[in-house]
């Protein structure tokens, strides 16, 4: 891969934080060890909110048909953020940086600002979602509990990305013992012989927008996933540790929470899906202290990872430093979430599967087919052609969201922006090809 990218010299900050290098592809001599890479990842898709989608999934579909869309979302997904995660540990570019080399110097600015906007409705909806789960299994103040997460979460982000790796190592054993418990009490009162042939009882979802959902759940994140995996030593460490989120940690939420469903002891699971949280209460004080802990520490991990995405995403905007935007967005996503912006989550899950997915499927095409990952300082100002194919790519989403559901947008989106590109974007390959030589 071509990088034309000169890494400058670090600037260190005073304050014994770690550099997070926002505006310049991180040294080789700064990246970090596969175990660190991938345990930020791997703690990110394992949370509480997963299991309810697949609650969800396998309340419509029947267990084994919602296993089948929950394994075939997180292989799509796998393969996206894959990809992207090897442009990423190849060229030591944060997702900002990257998309010059596709959209433009200036054109990336879209994007870019796009999904750090998105992620932060992400930390907003977790932040806000902290409040109202407390408040319904301990009946404590919703908006003070808010403002509680929101400081701790920032907190969290503000100490950077070793802070993110130490986090995922708590939150995923936290999570699989706290889902073990919760499965072990719905064996108790329901018993699990019948999950195989529980076929559920809705049939308000398609198995494509199951599929759909599925990749929608981190379309931005993993779009942005060069945030995380630029620390890997190279590509192929960038996509074991993308491997470890997709299909492996993603997979093990979806499916606690399909298990749960399949097994008659959700709780409301219409509204609720597969969240196991309500089984823990009512089992004494030292079960319901660790529920409580388990509840900020799992949406913790998201929203602290969600809060760095968006924060390297503006702080290179702005060319401001990440612990700076970090303040800054931390507080706004925060009163967002008091002003229950985080209610809206439904719709903004429809636009994450129609609009974000052919991003990604565009910079793949540029960058990794086409050999222009790192090309930022040759890249032109706005690069048209690749702003086409990601609006076609997202026309041909909507239409299938609203005719044509049950084949999924996400996966057409993805695939439609794609190919739009190969086609588009071989003009601007050759001029590379001619540009090298010269």
């Amino acid at each position: 891969m071509n990088q034309s990218v000169t890494p400058g010299a670090a600037t260190h900050e005073h304050t014994g934080l770690a550099e997070e290098f926002e505006h310049e592809p991180v040294p080789l001599s700064r990246r970090q060890s596969l175990r660190s890479v991938a345990a930020v990842w791997f703690g990110f898709p394992m949370v509480l909110t997963q299991a309810v989608f697949g609650g969800i999934i396998t309340l419509n579909l029947g267990f084994i048909h919602g296993v089948l869309a929950i394994l075939i979302g997180n292989s799509v997904l796998f393969l996206y953020v894959g990809a992207l995660s090897h442009i990423a540990g190849s060229t030591g570019l944060n997702f900002g940086m990257q998309a010059k080399a596709t959209f433009g110097t200036r054109g990336y600015a879209v994007a870019s600002g796009f999904l750090s906007t998105v992620v932060v409705g992400w930390y907003a909806f977790q932040t806000g979602l902290t409040g109202a789960t407390v408040h319904t299994a301990f009946g404590w103040n919703a908006t003070a509990v808010i403002v509680f997460a929101m400081v701790l979460y920032t907190f969290i982000t503000f100490l950077g990305i070793r802070a993110l790796s130490i986090v995922g190592l708590i939150a995923v054993p936290f999570f699989i013992v706290m889902g073990l418990v919760a499965v072990g009490f719905a064996a108790r009162q329901h018993g699990l012989s019948g999950i195989m042939t529980y076929a559920g009882t809705a049939r308000t979802m398609s198995f494509g927008s199951a599929v759909t959902l599925v990749i929608a759940t981190f379309a931005d994140a993993g779009t942005m996933t060069a945030d995380f995996t630029r620390w890997s030593k190279n590509g192929r460490e960038g996509v074991i540790a993308s491997f470890s989120a997709f299909p492996v940690a993603n997979s093990i939420a979806f499916l606690f929470g399909a298990v749960i469903v399949a097994a008659g002891a959700a709780v409301n699971p219409t509204q609720n899906g597969g969240d196991f949280l309500p089984l823990l209460s009512g089992h004494g004080p030292v079960v319901s202290a660790l529920a409580l802990i388990f509840v900020f520490v799992n949406l913790g991990s998201v929203c602290a990872h969600c809060l760095y995405n968006g924060a390297v995403g503006y702080s290179h905007l702005f060319g401001s430093r990440m612990r700076v935007m970090t303040l800054v967005l931390g507080l706004i996503g925060g009163l967002a979430a008091v002003a229950g912006v985080w209610s809206l989550f439904p719709y903004w899950l429809s636009m994450l599967g129609m609009f974000v997915p052919p991003i990604g499927a565009v910079m793949i095409m540029d960058q990794l087919f086409f050999g222009n990952a790192g090309r930022v300082d040759d890249a032109e100002p706005f690069h048209g052609k690749a702003f086409a194919a990601w609006a076609l790519g997202s026309i041909a989403a909507v239409i299938v969201h609203m005719w044509l559901p049950e084949y999924g947008e996400a996966l057409v989106g993805l695939v439609v922006g794609g190919l739009t590109y190969a086609v588009l974007g071989r003009g601007r390959t050759q001029r590379a090809a001619l540009n090298q030589s010269i």
